[in-house]
């Protein structure tokens, strides 16, 4: 008796679900399903893929290089790494209206955010805004952790010391004079980012929390006067800043650096000249980069993307052969049912 009731106390209880008896549906496939199932599932791709294509070639883009390495280029002389504090024009024409809101990006080519230790080269509990790690900065953020000096850096780490920082002034030019375009650049990180992942030390004024700190070695000048403009708009929670530390995935990448949206210009970029003034100094030619403007307006699918659009068509396509295939197969072969 002892050794029945040991045999059988680990034993499950005895219910459909521990004893595997609930019920259960096997689907039986068949020509009948298989074939007409293939044909809906393209041409639902199809669909898809046809508006997706269509709403990405209404969308307007108009892209700018400006690197400097040709010598025909406006921005040929700011190329020269010697040459500091350098402004070049790039005069353009946009022969239709871009409708708005109208997006302003820059754009970085060949240029690797995502290297696994550049990616780590920060310190998260300093951008978060402990005092702590002001004067004692994570060994992550090496070589940019302290100055020749000792002097500790904020923000530490390469990729808020490789931060963009060339700027530009958009002007259209009106009966031979310059009309400035208003550039609005609230709102363009992340909530996250600007709500939830970075924060500024609770000091006020927030120069006094970098007391005894250095700014990133490539920075010209610290993080607490990065918008003289905007008092709210400094250190941590500065939007170019957050904007350039949320790294780009693949080596061609552009980010948002500001929206057209404001004045005679809520409407969008009205045909004509223009010149776009910038003050060149973020270096790319030593790692053969290229730098680029793009001005872009946007649909409900987002930015100009075909990929996802040629995707869906060639998947429906795919299905839309294979149903023809099978049909065929079937035709010729007439499997029995029980086959």
């Amino acid at each position: 008796m002892a050794k029945d009731e040991k045999e059988y106390e680990n034993r499950p209880d005895n219910t459909a679900f521990t004893q595997q008896r609930l019920p259960a549906w096997q689907p039986m496939l068949s020509a009948g399903i298989v074939i007409p199932g293939f044909v809906v599932i393209g041409l639902a791709f199809i669909g898809i893929g046809i508006a997706l294509f269509v709403t990405s070639q209404n969308i307007q883009v108009l892209e700018l290089d400006y690197t400097g390495e040709e010598n025909n280029s406006p921005c040929f002389k700011c190329s020269d790494p010697d040459v500091k504090n350098c402004q070049c024009e790039l005069p353009f024409t946009i022969s239709t209206l871009i409708e708005g809101p109208v997006f302003f990006y820059y754009g970085l080519s060949n240029y690797f955010q995502n290297h696994r230790k550049y990616g780590v080269s920060r310190d998260d509990e300093q951008l978060f805004g402990d005092l702590d790690n002001f004067k004692s900065p994570s060994d992550t953020c090496a070589p940019y952790e302290n100055d020749g000096s000792g002097k500790p850096i904020v923000p530490c780490g390469a990729v808020a010391n490789s931060m963009f920082n060339d700027t530009f002034t958009l002007y259209q030019v009106v009966n031979g004079k310059n009309k400035l375009v208003p550039l609005d650049g609230k709102g363009i990180a992340w909530w996250t980012d600007y709500n939830i992942k970075y924060r500024n030390p609770s000091v006020t004024p927030l120069k006094n929390a970098f007391d005894g700190t250095v700014k990133p070695i490539f920075w010209s000048k610290p993080a607490y006067e990065l918008d003289t403009t905007d008092a709210a708009n400094n250190g941590f929670l500065n939007q170019d800043f957050l904007v350039w530390m949320r790294r780009a995935a693949l080596p061609d990448f552009r980010k948002l650096y500001r929206r057209i949206t404001e004045g005679d210009y809520a409407s969008g970029l009205p045909a004509g000249d223009y010149i776009l003034k910038i003050a060149y100094n973020y270096p790319v030619l030593s790692f053969d980069g290229r730098k680029k403007v793009v001005f872009s307006n946007v649909s409900w699918m987002g930015g100009k993307n075909e990929f996802l659009g040629i995707a869906y068509l060639v998947v429906g396509s795919l299905c839309i052969v294979m149903s023809v295939v099978m049909l065929i197969v079937y035709a010729k072969f007439k499997f029995p049912e029980e086959d």
